[in-house]
């Protein structure tokens, strides 16, 4: 693929097919996020979905060109028990990540209902889907991939149920399919917005208009595409799929790029606490499967979280776990102690702060925040060995060990006791600093145990 197709677009298309991402450059990997497209990469249900559906289309299309296989063969069946086949080669093609597990449980569950006669997308086949993947691996209820996937379909079966239960004909049927696209995509990213703004601290403004322009091209050119390079691959013409699958990911490229270069194209939120996601889906959960008037305190139960997520207050300082950055919250955003060093730390502080900043920008904000608040930071042996000394309202926070004697007189964090601690936030209060924890937030474990028992006996 990357042969036939150089570039980002034969990275994407490496990606989409066997799940490997290392030959996508980073300025598109930004581009496909700011976009709200990233999704399009993940092998999983929009894939696992067209996949299956292009090859169930093509086996029931060749059952029916002749009268005798059309009248009395079970073609959807064997059409279904075909693309199950399909369905289980891309899954071993592609590693078998958990997202892809996952979109093969949910289709694996629509394609085996078809086979026995039952409706394939109910919200049935939902709850089957999502019981055997947590069977399997019940740490994905926790990720942004099970939350966002089955957000989604949820979210779209019951909308599209409750509109054929509704029968209703507003829609002229020649409009119905864009109606359709334009209703989809809409549906599915108001589901995952929240979990995705939780999880990533980021929203996608135009990511609706992206996936409008992107996705139906997705279904019409770029997966069938595949399937022919795949199927004339044994013949040495692969070439040919490869090359109509190119021209759709160019421009699933090019929207990206336009898009992710919008004004205001990508926004930032603070991290919600520990209530709002859970909150969030009870009402959403509450509002899709209760059938009766009480379904509608669904909606008051994400506006609750909505609310609470709106008044999260962020620590006033936080300090990292070995000591060798510190940020402390001021009116333009979280200032950082260095502009260079401990670059993931210093990202999830940010990003958890709603923060478009980057770490440059941030420490460019340390000078005003040491005015502010009395926090000292000495960043190796050098500055450590020159500190004389500290104030009773000071707090030091130091990447090597210090001395007793010049610190007595203050709050100090150094590696010694960070190693007990963990990372620390800090909150101001009338009544002096508020310390939490990494250690009281993850609770008396045998490792925390040990690592207590090293530093009494040290």
């Amino acid at each position: 693929m990357r042969g036939a197709l150089p570039g980002d677009v034969g990275g994407i298309a490496a990606a989409i097919t066997t799940g490997d991402r290392s030959a996508i450059s980073q300025d598109a990997l930004r581009d496909l996020r700011h976009s709200n497209l990233a999704h399009l990469l993940a092998i999983s249900g929009l894939h696992m979905g067209l996949l299956s559906s292009v090859v169930f289309a093509a086996i029931r299309l060749l059952f029916a060109l002749h009268p005798f296989t059309a009248m009395h063969l079970p073609s959807r069946s064997i059409a279904a028990a075909v693309a199950l086949v399909a369905a289980t080669g891309y899954l071993a093609l592609s590693g078998g990540n958990v997202a892809t597990e996952r979109a093969y449980i949910m289709v694996a569950v629509a394609l085996c209902a078809l086979m026995i006669g039952r409706r394939a997308i109910s919200l049935r086949a939902v709850a089957v889907a999502a019981t055997i993947v947590l069977i399997l691996r019940p740490e994905a209820l926790l990720g942004p991939g099970f939350q966002m996937s089955f957000a989604a379909t949820t979210g779209l079966v019951a909308v599209f149920s409750w509109i054929r239960d509704a029968e209703a004909n507003l829609i002229p049927r020649r409009l119905r399919p864009v109606a359709a696209v334009v209703l989809s995509s809409a549906i599915a990213g108001a589901a995952t917005a929240p979990i995705s703004a939780a999880h990533f601290n980021t929203l996608a403004h135009y990511g609706l208009a992206a996936n409008l322009l992107s996705v139906p091209l997705m279904g019409i050119l770029v997966i069938p595409a595949a399937v022919i390079a795949l199927l004339l691959a044994p013949l040495g013409l692969e070439n040919i799929g490869l090359w109509a699958m190119g021209l759709g990911l160019h421009w699933i490229l090019g929207v990206a790029e336009i898009v992710a270069a919008l004004p205001g194209a990508q926004g930032h939120v603070t991290s919600p606490n520990s209530w709002v996601l859970p909150l969030l889906t009870l009402g959403f959960l509450l509002l899709v499967l209760w059938q009766g008037r009480l379904r509608w305190s669904g909606a008051l139960m994400m506006t609750a979280a909505l609310v609470l997520w709106q008044d999260n207050d962020r620590p006033d300082v936080l300090i990292a776990d070995n000591g060798t950055l510190v940020g402390v919250m001021t009116l333009q955003g979280r200032a950082l102690s260095k502009s260079k060093g401990a670059g993931f730390i210093a990202r999830n502080w940010l990003e958890n702060d709603g923060d478009g900043a980057d770490q440059i920008r941030a420490a460019a904000r340390w000078t005003a925040a040491k005015r502010s608040l009395p926090i000292i930071h000495l960043s190796g042996k050098h500055a450590v060995a020159q500190f004389t000394g500290c104030k009773f309202e000071q707090l030091v926070v130091a990447s090597v060990p210090m001395d007793k004697d010049r610190s007595s007189d203050c709050a100090v964090y150094d590696p010694p006791r960070l190693r007990v601690t963990g990372a620390v936030a800090l909150h101001q209060t009338s009544q002096g600093w508020h310390v939490v924890t990494a250690r009281e937030l993850a609770g008396n474990r045998l490792w925390n145990r040990q690592r207590k028992r090293g530093r009494d006996d040290q």
